[in-house]
């Protein structure tokens, strides 16, 4: 009987080869994860339960929480799960008045990370365009790609004049369309009835 590359039999019907999956002894069955045989890597495993701590923090523990992932050692993988964490809370507290305080005691929780501590920066800004406090164009032009297609999401509440900078001078045509299409969207007439 032939076999293919990964020693699935082969099977042939009049001429043309079909694979057939052949069912291995049980000897040899290894557990299955998402990313082939073998069991799930440790840092894997701490990326889902880091993510459901923070999920599931009070708000009184979460800077220490946020701490002691910062301190695994694989500073990528904590990095990441903060991150996901920060995004969230970010953009439920954007336009809350307890935003700063927050942002105060979180950007002081991921101060060893460079990568959390500019995203904080970023948060903070794009709630200051929100918001139409003080900010200045360099700021939004220098804002990583991240921040600019954040800012030009679909549903952007960016006023008129942070749109005009971005469609104009937006790092990337994506972002210079899209921030193109939003202004067009708040000029726009509306449609009769």
């Amino acid at each position: 009987m032939r076999r293919d590359q990964y020693g699935r039999a082969l099977i042939c019907s009049s001429g043309d080869e079909r694979l057939f999956s052949v069912r291995p002894s049980p000897a040899r069955v290894r557990p299955v994860t998402a990313h082939g045989a073998g069991p799930e890597p440790a840092e894997h495993l701490r990326f889902t339960r880091y993510l459901r701590l923070l999920d599931s923090v009070t708000e009184a523990e979460e800077n220490d929480l946020v701490a002691h992932i910062l301190g695994d050692p694989d500073a990528a993988m904590a990095d990441s799960a903060v991150c996901r964490h920060l995004d969230r809370r970010a953009a439920a507290l954007l336009r809350d008045p307890l935003y700063p305080s927050w942002a105060d005691a979180f950007g002081r929780a991921v101060a060893r990370s460079a990568f959390l501590t500019r995203r904080m920066r970023e948060w903070s800004l794009l709630r200051d365009v929100v918001l139409d406090e003080p900010w200045a164009a360099a700021d939004l032009l220098d804002a990583s790609d991240w921040w600019q297609r954040k800012a030009t999401a679909e549903h952007s509440p960016l006023p008129p004049r942070a749109l005009r900078l971005l469609a104009e001078q937006g790092r990337t045509r994506r972002v210079r369309g899209a921030a193109d299409r939003l202004l067009a969207n708040l000029t726009e007439p509306p449609e009769p009835n």
